[in-house]
């Protein structure tokens, strides 16, 4: 059933009468009230006045997602056409370009690209700026809206215009669109070692990682690798009960996160149940600047439980929980509600998740330099906690003297992706001691 629009003395009426907001008593409600009835004040003048005739339903859903976007950079109002592009996101196969991005200073800002997608062949790089699709600014725009001018019919060209630090001019870059059919989890083993490569958190996550454990295992035979790789790098997130089960499979008990409102009794936690399926070998977990959400719940979680040990950079800092709302027939309210809080009590949120042991990228020589984003980074990012100030990221650029190899040196030995080479030789020299790497977190 369509909801009619309220002329702007019916609102007034309706705002008084709304349940839960009761009769103001005092000056902080009194100056709620002065403030809602400029809204309308406002609201009237542009309906009567503006140059061109505007709606009211345009009007007053430019004033739901102005009150949103003052927020954080994570609460938006959904239309029909945004809460279908989620859906598919998150069910992992949808028709683009396999590109996870923010805005920044206007432009839309590369966080990652999805291996293997059109994007990633065409060399899109973390860091990068696109300016312009199809010749067509994307100044002003907001996340969704660019976003939805990247998707489209698969098999369609798209032009974008990339701004990469480093280089003096822009480019162009035509790429052909895809149906993005995700496949969150893929797996491999390099000698003794198992390496699981977690692209995002989506539906089928879980039982994508137990089924690559059987694979590992049955590929090996005997006793199995004598560890594994779990690679979370550029993974942006995605569904917290795949966090949670992915998180399970490798602990035998404990917290994995909680989720803490706004007030201090609003607390959820989630544990693991019995049964590693790894049995107790050693784990080592890869993140970077795009590992963000549940990627740092699964990392926290393994670290604070001294199951794994993290390596790589440290991590996005996206710790917190966005709740859909639906609000009518075709709207809905992604709305902050909550903090991701580690099983040790630190927020997530803006600081990230620091690893173990800092390993740079030597093996992409640009990446030292290129730009990380993260969610300090953002405009009116949430901090920690209410009433802490922004957690201040440490340089993680400056590689520690034990890796001084050159690129040119590490391609001439083979070695394409040198944070991966590292975990597996570190697990490859633990070989079947688990005690050791126990330690070294």
């Amino acid at each position: 059933m369509a909801t009619a629009l309220l002329p702007a003395a019916a609102i007034i009426t309706f705002a008084t009468m709304m349940p839960g907001m009761e009769r103001p008593a005092g000056a902080q409600n009194e100056d709620t009230y002065r403030e809602l009835e400029n809204f309308l004040s406002v609201f009237e003048r542009v309906r009567a006045n503006y140059v061109e005739e505007v709606s009211d339903a345009d009007l007053i859903r430019g004033a739901i997602e102005g009150m949103l976007s003052s927020l954080d950079p994570h609460s938006s109002y959904l239309t029909e056409a945004d809460f279908a592009t989620m859906r598919l996101s998150t069910d992992g196969n949808y028709g683009g370009l396999g590109l996870t991005v923010t805005n920044r200073d206007g432009a839309v800002f590369v966080i990652s690209p999805t291996e293997d997608t059109p994007a990633d062949r065409a060399g899109l790089k973390a860091g990068d700026y696109i300016t312009h699709i199809d010749d067509e600014l994307l100044f002003g725009l907001s996340l969704d809206e660019s976003v939805s001018k990247m998707r489209g019919e698969p098999g369609t060209d798209i032009k974008l215009t990339i701004i990469r630090p480093g280089r003096d001019e822009p480019f162009d870059v035509t790429l052909k669109r895809e149906i993005i059919d995700l496949k969150p989890v893929k797996w491999e083993v390099d000698g003794d070692v198992g390496i699981i490569n977690i692209n995002q958190f989506s539906a089928p996550t879980a039982e994508g990682v137990e089924a690559a454990i059987r694979g590992i295992d049955l590929a090996m035979g005997g006793d199995g690798p004598v560890g594994y790789v779990i690679d979370l790098r550029a993974n942006p997130g995605g569904l917290l009960n795949q966090a949670v089960e992915v998180s399970d499979i490798f602990l035998e008990r404990g917290e994995i996160v909680s989720e803490r409102g706004r007030d201090s009794e609003d607390i959820e936690r989630f544990y693991a149940t019995s049964g590693d399926l790894t049995r107790g070998k050693p784990v080592i977990v890869l993140i970077d600047a795009g590992s963000a959400s549940a990627s740092e719940i699964v990392a926290g979680a393994l670290q604070d439980h001294r199951r794994a040990v993290v390596m790589g950079e440290t991590s996005f800092g996206k710790g917190s929980v966005q709740t859909i709302i639906q609000t009518g027939e075709s709207s809905a309210l992604r709305l902050t509600t909550a903090r991701y809080y580690t099983p040790s009590g630190r927020s997530v949120q803006a600081g990230g998740i620091e690893p173990d042991i800092i390993v740079p990228q030597l093996s992409d020589p640009d990446r030292l330099d290129r730009p990380r984003l993260r969610e300090a980074d953002l405009r009116r990012h949430l901090v920690a906690q209410a009433g802490v100030e922004d957690a201040v990221l440490e340089d993680d650029s400056s590689p520690d003297p034990r890796f001084s190899a050159t690129a040119e040196e590490l391609e001439a030995e083979g070695v394409e992706d040198f944070q991966l080479h590292y975990a597996v030789e570190t697990l490859t020299r633990v070989g079947k001691q688990p005690q050791r790497i126990a330690k070294a977190s």
